[in-house]
């Protein structure tokens, strides 16, 4: 169970770093550049220029926070088909397990999760361009 949850976890970071890389960096340049112009200008007052700092920032705090929820649905779902492998388990139990039922349940288990995880893996290309798009249009 210990590879399927390394290669989520691989995965989830891969596809962290591809949105950095194809969008956010860009984003943050743009947040920042626009952030210096702020304070540049000598006729803003300090009120002024923390204010249209303020407003250079909205994006990019708009882009991670629709990330970080994409994210977080994605490992609920994860989480989700974990969970439906444990009651499908304690479904399959007879009530008074012997030590037989109990190994093939945590192999069976393993083997469910492990398919999620898999599963899941495999959605994290299409997860990722999805992302990718809603942020180049803005549309987080």
């Amino acid at each position: 169970m210990d590879g399927a949850q390394a290669r989520v976890q691989e995965a989830i970071s891969k596809m962290v770093n591809t949105l950095d890389t194809g969008c956010l960096r860009k984003m943050q340049v743009d947040m920042y550049n626009c952030s210096a112009k702020c304070c540049e200008n000598p006729k803003y007052s300090l009120d002024e220029v923390q204010k249209c700092i303020e407003d250079c920032s909205l994006d990019v705090n708009r882009a991670q926070a629709y990330l970080q929820n994409e994210i977080e649905s994605f490992q609920n779902r994860l989480q989700r088909c974990a969970m439906s492998c444990q009651d499908k388990l304690k479904d399959q139990m007879p009530v008074q397990p012997s030590d037989a039922d109990v190994q093939r349940g945590r192999s069976s288990l393993e083997q469910c999760v492990v398919q999620c995880a898999d599963s899941h893996v495999g959605l994290v290309p299409d997860l990722t361009k999805k992302m990718l798009e809603t942020l180049k249009k803005k549309k987080y």
